[in-house]
């Protein structure tokens, strides 16, 4: 019978898998031909909203294959992507369900890890303090890396070997939506984390001086909004061929801790969260290092222009995804996996993110009514490199980046 069954008219399984989660939807693609061929015309114009997951690797799943998390569904989905290796590769940035991964020549990469498309970055080489060193056969042997800055130079240039550089110059990436088709790559980088930026096609990173110490960007309305370890908002026009700056929010702020993230709060305030950090031996031994703990999270919403902040003590059904990803605030009645005034937290410092193998992930849900916090997982993830980041999948978003 089930082999002479009818099979569902096209647009009818358009409709059907319009409601489902992409973890459910690619599962659903791989049934038979027929819903593969919906599955491929439904992800042109796919627009359901996606609960965000989270994406790690473990030794047991393979060197090319990445895990993701669905905080949907409470289950764990295997994703194989393309060379080089997820595992050797470090995990620098997480936007609109794409990835910015750096490989062991300190290349990056733009992954979607719904369809294992990737692309390269400009090379790391156009990077201002970064030069090319080449080899008496004409091949890339390593960098020369000099930490400067707009006002000064600090000390001679470094050489690194290809997979070194990455240790020392990279932090973080976003990708943005941009005019035209095109997509905005933000990258904060050392020396003093910096930021340049480039868009998708273009050939080289244009260094965007004199400011540093940045920690988190957005972009809204036009402007990229970058935010300080000082707690100042920077507002960058990138549209015309002279860049200009607007200060949304002066400093120094007061110290409320480490790391600092501006997000979009669904009402459309601009949101500047600090998160502060406890501090543990893992076993009382000599010469144990020491790891880190998320303490608390200080909410403010900043409106107008110049130093115009509140403290929010409760963000009601607001839900807020924080680690070495795009800080998003959502709200949990259009997500109703999430829970609302909760935080949902991974590690985001150094000590994680270049390349630490075996030590335990600070990463976990933070009730922020009375900061009593939850496993996201249980038992706790053990992740080879790279740590653990947040992805929200959109598959309209995803595959205009990977269009030609």
């Amino acid at each position: 019978m089930a082999g002479t069954s009818p099979e569902l008219p096209q647009d009818i399984l358009m409709v059907i898998f319009a409601t489902l989660e992409i973890p459910d939807l690619v599962r659903a693609g791989s049934v038979c031909s027929s819903w593969h061929s919906a599955y491929r015309r439904l992800r042109k114009h796919y627009k359901r909203a996606q609960t965000p997951c989270l994406i790690y690797t473990s030794k047991s799943a393979g060197e090319n294959v990445a895990c993701l998390y669905s905080l949907a569904e409470n289950r764990v989905y295997k994703l194989t992507l393309p060379e080089p290796p997820i595992s050797t590769r470090y995990l620098i940035g997480s936007s609109l369900g794409l990835l910015v991964t750096v490989d062991n020549r300190s290349e990056m990469h733009l992954v979607n890890p719904i369809t294992g498309e990737q692309i390269d970055l400009p090379s790391v080489s156009t990077i201002e303090q970064v030069k090319p060193i080449y080899d008496y056969s004409g091949a890339l042997h390593k960098y020369e890396y000099t930490c400067r800055t707009a006002k000064m130079v600090y000390g001679r240039p470094s050489v690194f070997a290809l997979a070194e550089l990455r240790n020392n110059l990279h932090h973080k990436a976003f990708v943005f939506p941009d005019t035209c088709n095109r997509f905005l790559l933000v990258f904060i980088h050392n020396p003093l984390c910096q930021l340049s930026f480039a868009r998708t096609g273009d050939d080289s990173w244009t260094w965007l001086p004199p400011y540093m110490h940045y920690h988190d960007c957005i972009y809204k309305d036009g402007l990229l909004c970058a935010a300080t370890r000082l707690g100042e908002i920077h507002g960058f026009n990138l549209s015309s061929t002279v860049v200009t700056m607007k200060m949304i929010m002066g400093g120094p702020q007061p110290d409320r801790g480490p790391s600092v993230y501006i997000a979009q709060s669904p009402s459309g305030y601009l949101l500047q969260v600090w998160r502060s950090y406890e501090h543990y031996i893992l076993e009382p031994k000599p010469g144990e290092t020491v790891s880190w703990n998320t303490g608390q999270l200080e909410i403010f919403e900043v409106y107008g222009e110049g130093n115009k902040m509140k403290e929010i003590s409760c963000l009601r059904d607001h839900v807020l995804f924080l680690g070495h990803n795009q800080t998003l605030c959502l709200t949990a009645e259009e997500y109703p996996a999430l829970k609302g005034n909760h935080a949902y937290f991974t590690d985001d410092s150094v000590l994680w993110t270049r390349g630490f193998k075996s030590k335990r992930r600070d990463m976990g849900i933070l009730n922020l009514g009375n900061n009593t916090r939850e496993k996201i997982v249980s038992p706790q993830l053990w992740s080879k490199c790279p740590a653990p980041v947040w992805i929200t999948p959109n598959f309209t978003k995803m595959n205009l980046a990977f269009t030609k």
